[in-house]
């Protein structure tokens, strides 16, 4: 069963920076791409960032571009995300799966209990 564990969130001034990371269990870790998304209140989940499964292709959301990088290490079936210059707008709960247009495995079941970010002064 895939199973994915983030952290590194919390509680971060404007401007500030945040590296969150995901643990990634179940599935051949190097077969597939990895992306991030998050869920704001009220809002549905959007997708953040992805990477390929090789790591040489990525992509962001418009609103976190040159702002966010994603980054892989296959020896720890890890994936992550360097966010910086954070903004009120990006408070959310924040998710891995696998997929780089959306997630492989996006029933409920599947999904991670997501890690925190909240952005305020």
């Amino acid at each position: 069963q895939v199973q994915f564990v983030e952290s590194g969130g919390g509680l971060v001034q404007p401007g500030g920076s945040l590296r969150l990371s995901c643990a990634a269990s179940g599935f051949t870790f190097s077969g597939y791409a990895m992306s991030w998304y998050r869920q704001a209140p009220g809002k549905e989940r959007e997708l953040v960032a992805a990477i390929s499964s090789g790591g040489s292709l990525t992509r962001y959301a418009d609103s976190v571009k040159g702002r966010f990088a994603i980054s892989r290490d296959y020896g720890k079936n890890s994936v992550y995300l360097q966010m910086n210059s954070l903004n009120v707008e990006d408070t959310a709960v924040y998710y891995c799966n696998a997929g780089f247009t959306g997630p492989q495995w996006g029933s409920q079941d599947n999904w991670g209990q997501g890690t925190q970010v909240t952005v305020s002064s």
